[in-house]
């Protein structure tokens, strides 16, 4: 009897972790789960700390060999983790955008307000909402794709897990849920388990044809956060891409309000410009 107890005990724990396996791969799967590694995922890559502040320096590439090179400060401000946030850009280089500086206010459930000021004709700019899929000063970068789009404008459905350079990723399809508001048919994410990083993006157009692919080229800890500070987004179909280096990153500087004002496009923080 003691016998036929074990043997039932035995084969109860070496079951166990494969049911176990079963029920987390389905539960996984489903689209509320999914969709959770997307929130969690935009919140390291768009919201780390109080607010932060950069020098980006953006290399335009053709595929016949030409370059363009961008440099400005770029800021940001959460006013709620997850939720509305604001942008302060002030360029740099070239001569013609120098002093150029672009407000954003985002709101994750609306169309976000833009302004741009043109320091040549002294013109304060008022960027229509729908121009969040406008290229980003030339690049192949869209404007949703720096300061970020809502995982709840998407499906988000999880494909499988696998490696991607060595770490263990999650690859999630997400499809968005208003095909008009969009300027692709879907996107594959590749988003690491262990701190949420987005590695690799992948955005097919309407027809399904691969378009545009997003790189984090290195990753570093900066003040305890996860920070992306090399990235590269690739036109496929037309052999442009661009390469983004984030320098001098810091995090809660204890920005105020004020400096993400209209009247700061004009004449722009001395701690912005230093």
């Amino acid at each position: 009897m003691a016998k036929r107890c074990f043997v039932w005990l035995s084969a109860i724990v070496l079951l166990f972790p494969l049911i176990g396996g079963l029920f987390s791969r389905a539960l996984a799967g489903t689209p509320g789960e999914a969709g959770e590694i997307m929130r969690r995922s935009a919140l390291v890559q768009f919201y780390s700390g109080n607010d932060m502040r950069a020098k980006v320096t953006m290399r335009l590439l053709s595929k016949e060999g030409g370059e363009r090179v961008r440099e400005l400060i770029m800021t940001r401000r959460n006013v709620k983790a997850g939720g509305d946030q604001k942008y302060f850009l002030l360029f740099r280089q070239p001569a013609d955008v120098r002093d150029m500086t672009f407000l954003v206010w985002k709101y994750p459930q609306k169309d976000s307000d833009r302004w741009l000021y043109i320091p040549a004709i002294k013109l304060v700019k008022r960027i229509a909402a729908n121009d969040k899929r406008s290229s980003f000063v030339g690049s192949d970068f869209s404007y949703e794709d720096v300061s970020g789009r809502a995982a709840e404008e998407d499906n988000h459905t999880l494909l499988r897990e696998e490696k991607y350079g060595g770490k263990e990723v999650l690859v999630i399809k997400s499809v968005p849920k208003d095909g008009k508001n969009a300027d692709f048919g879907y996107k594959v994410s590749w988003i690491d388990k262990g701190n949420f990083v987005l590695w690799k993006e992948e955005y097919y157009d309407k027809r399904g044809a691969l378009f545009k692919v997003f790189t984090a080229d290195e990753v570093k800890p900066i003040q305890g956060f996860p920070t992306t500070v090399k990235r590269t987004m690739k036109n496929v179909q037309t052999g442009h891409w661009t390469e983004a280096a984030y320098g001098e990153v810091r995090y809660n500087l204890g920005l105020t309000d004020g400096v993400f004002s209209e009247r700061s496009l004009r004449n722009p923080p001395k701690e912005l410009a230093r």
